[in-house]
């Protein structure tokens, strides 16, 4: 479906990305869901990853990891996780206990998918946390963001239709997908229990405080 134009770059410092030259030109609409798809099956394909997983970090006896998943050195998956691919985890990148990735997902270096958190369509960029009982679906977290604990990023509107973002010089953006969360900007926070509704935009070094929902673009400063 045709969309309008969010460059990556623009909210994310993809320079201190370790693949981020894999995504300089990217539009960040193409980064979510089945685009993501296309894009982690070359960097698979680059790693030498087949069919079955390809892991180099360490994985508990009772996590479940199915697919092309690669697990790079000093990664840890912890028990009763479940990891579906396409996916990949990065080094030192933390997995925990109960966490549920349904495939589709990048998680970079030093990355944390919580406990009894749960990603697809999505990528966490070097160093993006969601700790605790958070849900991301098709979003992009950039570097060193934080989620509060119980944090969702919705990504299916209540009226079904193509999503629209407010672009940060203001004029409104097709996304020209179904599905779709948020892009937190390198540095963006939550705070626990807040929603951010499909369609929203924390620009770098942003925040949005605890138990409140927001749906937007934020330049700067707190959501209250």
């Amino acid at each position: 479906m045709p969309h309008d134009t969010l460059m990556l770059r623009s909210c994310i410092d993809l320079s201190a990305c370790l693949h981020g030259s894999r995504c300089l030109e990217a539009d960040a609409f193409s980064m979510v869901g089945k685009g993501l798809a296309v894009w982690l099956g070359a960097l698979l394909d680059e790693l030498g990853v087949k069919d079955q997983p390809l892991i180099h970090g360490q994985v508990a006896p009772t996590a479940i990891v199915e697919g092309r998943v690669y697990v790079a050195q000093g990664a840890v998956i912890e028990p009763t996780a479940y990891i579906q691919g396409p996916c990949y985890i990065g080094p030192k990148a933390e997995v925990r206990h109960g966490a549920y990735i349904r495939g589709q997902v990048y998680i970079g270096p030093e990355a944390v998918v919580g406990h009894t958190t749960e990603v697809k369509g999505s990528m966490f960029f070097d160093g993006a946390k969601a700790g605790h009982f958070a849900y991301i679906g098709d979003g992009i977290l950039g570097r060193e963001v934080n989620l509060g604990a119980g944090t969702k990023l919705a990504n299916l509107p209540l009226r079904r239709g193509t999503i629209r973002m407010k672009h940060p010089d203001g004029h409104l953006i097709s996304t020209g997908l179904q599905k779709f969360s948020a892009i937190l900007g390198d540095f963006a926070q939550t705070g626990c229990n807040s929603v951010l509704s499909p369609g929203t935009l924390l620009m770098p070094h942003t925040g949005v405080m605890p138990c409140v929902h927001f749906r937007g673009t934020l330049l700067k400063g707190l959501a209250k």
